[in-house]
């Protein structure tokens, strides 16, 4: 009888200790309460606009990002708890592309604009140039 208890408060706590280490790695995604434009300049082709959303969408606090290669803006939904704005388009700098910020909204103000919310319909991001790492701009 002391044999079974033992196993059961042994797995119990094995049970529990894993709970905790699988809760420390799981990323709780990021609540935009505010939204970001910054207008940036050498994007290119589709490559560009995965390349800077992917720096952005690493940041912690970014939920969001909308790419539109055409106009050359970029919108970023993020936590303003967790993220400055002119941060976000240091990051878009440090991936080679020029930014520099243009606004910041609220959700609802973003949809009076558009209307739609941030992450419902990016602009035009088709399209490759074939440059190094799939953009011309890679790196510059």
């Amino acid at each position: 009888m002391r044999f079974n208890k033992a196993i059961t408060g042994l797995l119990l706590v094995t049970v529990v200790v894993l709970l905790v280490v699988l809760a420390f790695h799981v990323r709780i995604g990021a609540t935009a309460d505010a939204v970001a434009v910054l207008k940036t300049t050498g994007m290119t082709c589709g490559s560009c606009a995965s390349k800077i959303s992917r720096a952005l969408e690493s940041q912690r606090g970014v939920a969001v990002t909308e790419v539109d290669l055409e106009g050359g803006w970029v919108v970023v939904g993020y936590d303003a708890k967790s993220v400055q704005p002119q941060s976000l388009a240091e990051k878009v700098k440090g991936t080679g592309f020029g930014s520099t910020l243009q606004a910041v909204l609220t959700p609802e103000q973003f949809r009076q604009m558009t209307g739609r919310a941030v992450g419902q319909g990016a602009g035009s991001s088709k399209g490759c140039c074939g440059g190094k790492d799939g953009c011309a701009m890679a790196g510059k």
